[in-house]
């Protein structure tokens, strides 16, 4: 098993910057991929950012590309989601999960069934 744990959210102003944090512990060898998913009231989760474990390869939507940066510290154990130029629009719960991900193909990072375990979830509420 792997626990991931999220932190980071918050009210912001339109144009501010958040950096989320999520922390991971368990059994994370079974994973090489941890991506950054965010869910609106009323909307299908949807996919935000991805990294592979040892950093070489990073994923973004398009909607976020330029905006918001994936990274991670392998010593802490931990993937940052660093959000800058924020819009209203942002405004979701943004998960991170983790998966073993074989296919290198984008389209597969996109997909939230190739991640089999999630956090629970920061509220991230952006104001006009």
């Amino acid at each position: 098993q792997v626990q991931l744990v999220e932190s980071g959210g918050g009210l912001v102003q339109a144009g501010g910057s958040l950096r989320l944090s999520c922390a991971t512990s368990g059994r994370t060898s079974s994973t090489n991929t941890v991506g950054w998913f965010r869910q609106a009231p009323g909307k299908d989760r949807e996919f935000v950012a991805a990294i592979s474990w040892n950093g070489d390869s990073t994923y973004y939507a398009d909607s976020v590309n330029g905006r918001f940066t994936i990274s991670r510290d392998n010593a802490k154990n931990t993937v940052y989601l660093q959000m800058n130029s924020l819009k209203p629009e942002d405004t979701a719960v943004y998960y991170c999960a983790a998966g073993r991900i074989l296919n290198r193909s984008t389209y597969y990072y996109r997909q939230p069934p190739q991640y089999d375990f999630w956090g629970q979830g920061t509220q991230v509420t952006v104001s006009s």
